[in-house]
């Protein structure tokens, strides 16, 4: 299990120029991006970067949400409820109504079996490939105390219980490709 904490996170401006994200985690293969997980705030209308070949899920974690559309795309992106669209389509966030809504991003190449995303709390939760955990409060995981914004990533089941929920995903597809998790199974 790996374990990371607000320090080990980088803050950078989105590809737009419109905002900035907070990278927790991201794995490259030869220069192409895999998978990215990051922390956003969509905190007015206008245009989502766009991430040719890639797959994307967001999930509002704070604000009250808001609305992405484009192109024959219409979605609502209400707190807690996971949401994917692909990363190569202009769409727009609208319905903001002035208000800040923290999100948690799931990005993955599309040559990737597409990614599972839940909300789960108090559960035990498989890995099927390297199962990625963000934490909404202080919880254990496998009896490891996780603070508010920690991120683990395993390759093995994990037990959650607390008070708090977390953003349970699951990715395909990586197995040998994480340092320190070499017991991939995809």
């Amino acid at each position: 299990m790996i374990h990371l904490t607000q320090a080990d996170y980088s803050r950078q401006p989105w590809k737009n120029g419109r905002g900035t994200t907070t990278e927790l985690w991201r794995l490259e293969r030869e220069g192409l991006l895999l998978v990215r997980l990051s922390r956003a705030a969509v905190v007015e209308d206008g245009p989502f970067s766009l991430f040719p070949g890639i797959g994307r899920n967001l999930t509002v974690l704070s604000g009250p949400g808001f609305r992405l559309t484009g192109q024959g795309h219409d979605f609502r992106c209400d707190p807690l409820v996971p949401v994917a669209f692909p990363g190569d389509v202009l769409l727009q966030a609208s319905e903001t109504n002035g208000q800040q809504s923290d999100d948690f991003n799931v990005m993955t190449a599309r040559s990737l079996p597409k990614p599972e995303v839940i909300v789960a709390q108090n559960d035990v939760l498989p890995a099927r490939g390297l199962l990625a955990l963000y934490t909404l409060g202080p919880c254990l995981a496998n009896g490891t105390a996780m603070a508010r914004d920690d991120l683990i990533l395993s390759d093995r089941a994990v037990t959650l219980s607390g008070d708090w929920p977390v953003i349970a995903v699951q990715l395909f597809g990586l197995a040998g490709l994480v340092p320190g998790l070499a017991q991939i199974r995809s």
